[in-house]
């Protein structure tokens, strides 16, 4: 628990390090990654280039995250850890060991309750393409909406996780700043 404790709290510190180092930008992916060349997926935002070392080995966000914490974690709610400073994120925590059970959950259960996670919407039902990306995590599509039934406390969403399809994947890059949602729709 302490190492993916401490596996989320660096990713959110270098992500947070890189947003700060390229500010004032709109979006996290405005951040650009130093030698990229022409890997366009590389040039939209940090996530390749190694930004920090730990034990004399070099890291990328997606190194942490990807290489580190999903395969030796096993649990989706690695999701909930990592922020990626975009508003469309779960929220920005400090995590802890010895609590780590317990704030996942409770990660999770904000997510999954706010609209950034989970909606209504008029053809069904628009989640975080976070359940998309990484739908696999989750058991597929239907492990999806388990997880997500296991989560939602309003009844009507609840009931319309098994009755009504996602209709639609939505994921708000923005830049989550001091201006987030300050004229934004």
């Amino acid at each position: 628990a302490d190492r993916f404790a401490a596996g989320g709290n660096l990713y959110n510190a270098v992500t947070l390090r890189g947003a700060l180092d390229a500010y004032p930008i709109a979006s996290i992916r405005d951040v650009k990654s130093k030698g990229a060349g022409l890997d366009l997926k590389a040039l939209l935002g940090p996530w390749r280039e190694k930004r920090v070392s730990v034990a004399g080995r070099a890291l990328s966000l997606d190194d942490i995250a990807h290489a580190i914490m999903r395969p030796e974690m096993k649990d989706p709610r690695v999701h909930y850890m990592c922020n990626c400073a975009a508003v469309g994120c779960p929220d920005l925590r400090f995590w802890r060991g010895a609590t780590l059970e317990a704030d996942l959950q409770a990660a999770a259960r904000a997510y999954a309750n706010h609209p950034r996670g989970l909606a209504l919407a008029p053809a069904g039902l628009r989640a975080s393409a976070i359940y998309q990306w990484y739908a696999d995590d989750f058991g597929g599509a239907a492990g999806v909406r388990t997880h997500l039934a296991s989560l939602v406390r309003d009844a009507e969403l609840r009931a319309a996780l098994t009755a009504r399809p996602i209709a639609a994947y939505a994921y708000d890059w923005a830049l989550n700043d001091a201006s987030a949602g300050k004229g934004r729709s």
